[in-house]
């Protein structure tokens, strides 16, 4: 069961670096440091005291930035395959006693997966944003992804079978919800 829970902990914190890179890192070490999150051997290094200060100053700079008119949507850019390396990596190391081979495919399809399938969502958000309102709410946007961000890292360290369920649940919600608004576009431009 030991092996479940990692992976469920590891998709959870891999589907909030769809929303920021640097936060679920940072809430890794600081759970790693203080006893409540146990890595695997080979990321050890994520539970120091240089690692928490590096992560602390990637996400401070990362969630200022992303509150910068413009920026946020070059960032963007760049967060999309940050994210999905950031997914996996959480994952990979979450996972013990496993197979290296078996370890990092795992950490690749599930956590990166899921961090790039989190990512798309907020980049169609913003994008849905900066085209309604000239970018005006974006900081609102900006806002929601943070908070995003740290509920759902919290959750995964505390219930995370329960967070992988909720993630599934609103992954599938939002693919059918961008589906059938492209099928509605697909009949208008039909007809």
């Amino acid at each position: 069961m030991d092996i479940v829970l990692s992976i469920c902990v590891g998709i959870g914190l891999s589907a909030a670096c769809g929303f920021r890179v640097f936060i679920p890192p940072l809430i890794m070490s600081i759970a790693s440091l203080s006893g409540h999150l146990t890595l695997s051997q080979s990321f050890a290094w994520m539970g120091t005291y240089p690692a928490l200060i590096a992560f602390a100053v990637a996400a401070s700079l990362e969630i200022a930035a992303y509150y910068v008119p413009w920026l946020d949507h070059f960032l963007d850019s760049i967060a999309s395959p940050a994210a999905i390396v950031a997914g996996t990596i959480v994952t990979a190391s979450l996972i013990t006693d496993m197979s290296p081979f078996l370890k990092w495919t795992l950490a690749l399809i599930a956590g990166g997966g899921a961090a790039a399938a989190v990512q798309s969502l907020t980049v169609l958000t913003r994008g849905a944003s900066l085209v309604g309102t000239g970018g005006l709410a974006n900081p609102v946007v900006a806002t929601a992804e943070l908070g995003g961000s740290i509920l759902t890292s919290a959750l995964a360290l505390i219930i995370p079978v329960f967070t992988v369920l909720v993630i599934l649940a609103l992954l599938f919600f939002a693919g059918s919800k961008i589906l059938s608004k492209r099928a509605e576009q697909q009949v208008q431009i039909s007809s």
